[in-house]
């Protein structure tokens, strides 16, 4: 389970978030929808990490340990995975030794033998088969020459092989059509059980058709102004924000 209380965090001294309290219990997806400027990207890079935000008040436990007191690295070993709105190119950085390395990492963590390298290929293979996704892909450089909606499958590609036990989706509909956004909510969908939670954070109701959450919540000036379940996606989706501001 992840559960936050009383999350506040700045970065140059500006608070952007103001005292998030929020659970996503274990086998559930739970949603983020808000405006811009709310402070839904920065929760998922105070979730996973990310370098620049500073901390300053509440709490973040995953499973009963400190979320925010592991490194980076030590949150991808326990099971946080963070899909990016903007997947960064990695030119000359091979895409299936990337994501070998990264596989591999995560099982030595649990203790488990790691995969040579036809091993690794053979997952692959079949994991891209139920994204869609050419077998070309893996021997290009990360994320280089991709087009929107690959760069999207490939991060979903990655986390259908790591296998976490959270995933945090920062607005993985931004720039999609509307089979890419099918194929990435099939992966998502995928991967639904009693031992997989996901935070989705999108703007749109629509990639909430597609991945149905268990609760919506809205964020809004970085606190969470108001919970509900699926309908209120739709809510949101016909009154804008302002009734939940006016509220």
């Amino acid at each position: 389970m992840l559960k936050i209380e009383g999350l506040r965090a700045e970065i140059d001294g500006k608070e952007i978030l103001k005292g998030i309290d929020l659970e996503v219990p274990t086998g559930e997806i739970h949603a983020i929808m808000g405006p811009n400027g709310s402070g839904k990207s920065t929760l998922s890079y105070v979730l996973s990490g990310r370098e620049g935000y500073e901390i300053t008040g509440g709490s973040a436990t995953f499973d009963g340990h400190d979320l925010l007191g592991m490194e980076p690295e030590e949150r991808a070993a326990a099971g946080l995975f963070l899909a990016f709105q903007y997947p960064v190119e990695l030119p000359g950085v091979g895409n299936a030794n990337f994501m070998r390395t990264a596989l591999n990492a995560q099982r030595r963590a649990k203790g488990e033998p790691e995969l040579d390298a036809m091993q690794f290929l053979k997952l692959a293979r079949a994991r891209m088969k139920e994204l869609s996704m050419p077998e070309d892909m893996l021997k290009r450089g990360v994320n280089v020459g991709f087009s929107g909606g690959e760069k999207k499958r490939n991060e979903v590609l990655q986390m259908a092989l790591l296998k976490p036990a959270i995933a945090i989706l920062d607005e993985t509909d931004s720039g999609l059509d509307i089979d890419a956004l099918k194929i990435v909510a099939d992966g998502v969908n995928a991967m639904r059980g009693p031992d997989f939670s996901a935070l989705v954070i999108t703007h749109y109701q629509r990639l909430l058709d597609y991945i149905v959450p268990d609760r919506v919540h809205v964020l809004m000036d970085g606190r969470i102004a108001r919970s509900g379940g699926p309908e209120l996606a739709h809510q949101l989706e016909a009154e804008g924000y302002a009734s939940v501001e006016a509220a």
